[in-house]
């Protein structure tokens, strides 16, 4: 081994540069298998460095199989499978990657608004409660007491659900709820009625238990619910007070409807309320919940209306069900941070969730204006807006005679990101393409400029 090829730079320490040259030189051959490398003292005599750092180097690459120790013998390097690189396929993947335009806007529908995000008083809590003996345990299984108990009474203020906190489950995201509770469910029920179009997650969570589907068509105007009547499942998954993803809201009348109807089956409701907390017209529905709250499994969640790395969601169980989740989940930990709960817990006992909903809700409803006013400015008759009342997106219908995809590539190519509405849809097929924007995380600015760029795919061609 020539020393000399080894070139020490400050970017990181001298004993992680001499592992990654040994390791280097291992795997392109350079040092062959079962030859001997220089001894600790002879390496650190070279290198003008402390034994104790070419051991540390050494202690590495015996630790990944790279070398090994033989006694008093020293050091040999161990046989390794050579790599094959496809050069070609890098080269080509990196012109791709670097051709490739980076979106001006983008209409997520999966994001908050950063800017009016309560940082520095969720900051001060969080510290608060890190300093809380109970933040240096493992959590409840079905989550903190301290939470439920504020959920408890946030459902019942704001959407007049009455329940004990130990009828509700907390969890990591709807998605997974829904897979822990179709494990329950599937015991008794074998198919559920789910909403066309609707939210796709929702559909492989209970395709994972194998659950058969059946579709309920649902439209701009609402839920179909006729087909009930010729329906086999007892089951049914709906999004009652924003439809995912057509934003309507079902009336009072098809609410009885429904409540009557699972009733008769004596089935049950899985209400996911996802984001209610959203209205700008009126005040939030009722929940299904609050009218029968023993056939309604009730799911919300902290993702839309407060931060979607929280991972916090919730769910109300009636009694039936609830025995049966606890009795089967009783050992097995919570999904849900602990700290988060915690945290979350004391920021809606302090009086600041109740704030930042009323603050942000104003924000969402100006937004939400701003968007709608734009697409009818850019755009007039050529599309036709969906969901305006409610929810952190809207629907664009458009009738310009092409796909969904062209769309999409189209705005990509302007530097927009626009989401498809295909994914939802199961029978149920829309006659024109729908363009799904969310605007929830962008400035009115950066609104008004990414549809001034959809103007300019679309229709400026």
């Amino acid at each position: 081994m020539n020393n000399t090829i080894f070139t020490f730079t400050d970017d990181s320490p001298k004993y992680k540069q001499i592992y990654e040259k040994f390791k280097t030189y291992i795997e392109q051959g350079t040092i062959l298998a079962n030859e001997q490398l220089p001894s600790i003292r002879q390496l650190a005599d070279s290198l003008h460095v402390s034994r104790n750092t070419t051991l540390l180097a050494y202690e590495q690459l015996v630790a990944e199989g790279y070398i090994r120790g033989e006694g008093r013998k020293g050091y040999f390097a161990n046989e390794l499978e050579p790599l094959i690189v496809q050069k070609d396929s890098i080269s080509e993947n990196k012109k791709q990657t670097g051709s490739k335009k980076s979106p001006v806007v983008t209409f997520r529908a999966d994001a908050v608004d950063q800017t009016h995000f309560p940082l520095k008083i969720w900051r001060r809590v969080a510290n608060q409660v890190l300093t809380l003996q109970d933040s240096f345990r493992y959590g409840e299984p079905f989550g903190e007491e301290a939470l439920r108990e504020q959920i408890s009474t946030y459902l019942l203020q704001s959407r007049g659900v009455k329940t004990n906190p130990d009828a509700i489950i907390i969890g990591s995201s709807t998605q997974q709820m829904l897979v822990y509770l179709g494990h329950i469910l599937k015991e008794e029920f074998q198919s559920i009625i789910v909403e066309d179009p609707g939210y796709d997650g929702a559909r492989e969570a209970f395709l994972f238990h194998q659950f058969r589907l059946e579709a309920l068509p649902v439209y701009e105007t609402g839920a179909d619910l006729s087909h009930l009547d010729v329906m086999k499942s007892r089951l049914i998954y709906v999004t009652p007070s924003h439809q995912s993803p057509l934003g309507v809201s079902m009336s009072i009348q098809q609410r009885q409807m429904l409540i009557h109807w699972v009733n008769k089956v004596q089935g049950y409701i899985i209400e996911d309320d996802y984001d209610s907390e959203f209205r700008y017209t009126q005040k939030p529905f009722p929940a299904l919940a609050s009218i029968d709250s023993a056939r309604v499994i009730y799911l919300g969640n902290f993702s839309k209306s407060f931060l979607p790395g929280i991972r916090l969601a919730y769910m109300v169980l009636p009694e039936p069900v609830l025995n049966q989740y606890k009795n089967y989940f009783s050992q097995f930990e919570s999904p849900a941070s602990l700290f988060s709960q915690l945290t979350m817990a004391k920021f809606m006992e302090l009086g600041e969730w109740n704030r930042h909903v009323k603050r942000m809700r104003l924000v969402y409803k100006r937004k939400m204006q701003h968007l709608v006013s734009e697409l009818r400015k850019q755009f007039g008759d050529n599309i036709s807006i969906i969901g305006e009342q409610s929810g952190l997106y809207l629907l664009i219908k458009l009738q310009l005679n092409h796909s969904e995809e062209w769309f999409i590539e189209r705005a990509a190519s302007f530097g927009v990101k626009v989401c498809p509405t295909s994914l939802y849809f199961v029978n149920n097929k829309a006659d024109d393409p729908i363009i799904k924007l969310g605007f929830s995380h962008l400035s009115c600015d950066e609104i008004g400029r990414g549809v001034e760029l959809l103007k300019r795919a679309w229709i400026e061609q």
